[in-house]
């Protein structure tokens, strides 16, 4: 098995959940699971941000011309379907299913017909940029996939190729960046108060005075560093399981 990572960036006014994401930088998505067939997609999102950001990405996944990720620019006349299965202050849980029409496109049906079936989806978005993740069968044509799927996109959507390797079965070391997808600013708050010592002990730095070094509200930089912490814990103790699970397996 390999894994295939790409990212589209939007252009303004492509996508409505990218222009949200655009507006709320502290804002970010990522998708609990997502599921395609010939004729049909549905997928459920687990939005993260402050509760104005979650707000305006209710609506934009409500706007009738957004359809689950179609790429087709103008009104394919398809239907979709939208439910919020979870709501809170910080987090929004999405369903959406969308009826493909002959027009409809997106980047599952492109994999769908060009790599087959079997295939296991992940996406992370934050502003205008979409990452995908695809778990494919190692012999899978990717580079016609990928060339496909970039006469789709067309001009109003740039592609990167960032990645193709072959899945290691032995699961080497954590990487708890890429396991978390944290947002750049919890990324470049964790690591402004890494260099400043606020993790020292004692602390070399206040909250206060490293909020006022990197010229943003308190409260901004402590939801931003609580954030990046439970996603860092909880991929710590997540991959802590996992390793002694396979060291009972591995002992029986």
């Amino acid at each position: 098995m390999r894994e295939f990572v790409f990212a589209l960036e939007y252009d303004p006014g492509t996508n409505p959940v990218a222009d949200v994401l655009a507006e709320h930088p502290e804002a970010s998505i990522r998708s609990l699971s997502c599921h395609v067939t010939d004729d049909s997609l549905w997928r459920v999102d687990h939005a993260e941000g402050p509760a104005a950001a979650l707000e305006a990405l209710e609506d934009a996944y409500e706007t009738a011309d957004f359809f689950a990720d179609c790429l087709v620019k103008d009104d394919c006349g398809a239907d979709c379907e939208v439910q919020v299965l979870d709501r809170s202050n910080d987090t929004l849980v999405v369903y959406t299913y969308w009826d493909r029409t002959d027009v409809c496109t997106s980047v599952p049906h492109v994999a769908l017909e060009h790599l087959g079936e079997g295939l296991l989806f992940e996406t992370y978005r934050e502003g205008r940029r979409y990452r995908w993740r695809i778990v494919l069968g190692s012999d899978a044509p990717i580079h016609d996939f990928f060339d496909a799927l970039g006469d789709e996109v067309g001009e109003c959507t740039g592609i990167e190729m960032l990645r193709l390797t072959e899945l290691d079965p032995d699961h080497g070391d954590v990487d708890l960046e890429s396991e978390t997808n944290l947002p750049r600013e919890q990324r470049a708050a964790l690591r402004a108060a890494v260099e400043h010592g606020y993790y020292e002990t004692p602390r070399a730095i206040e909250l206060g005075d490293l909020a006022a070094e990197l010229e943003i509200p308190r409260s901004t930089l402590s939801y931003r560093l609580r954030r990046a912490e439970a996603s860092l814990a909880t991929a710590f103790v997540g991959a802590d399981d996992s390793l002694a699970l396979e060291s009972m397996i591995a002992g029986l």
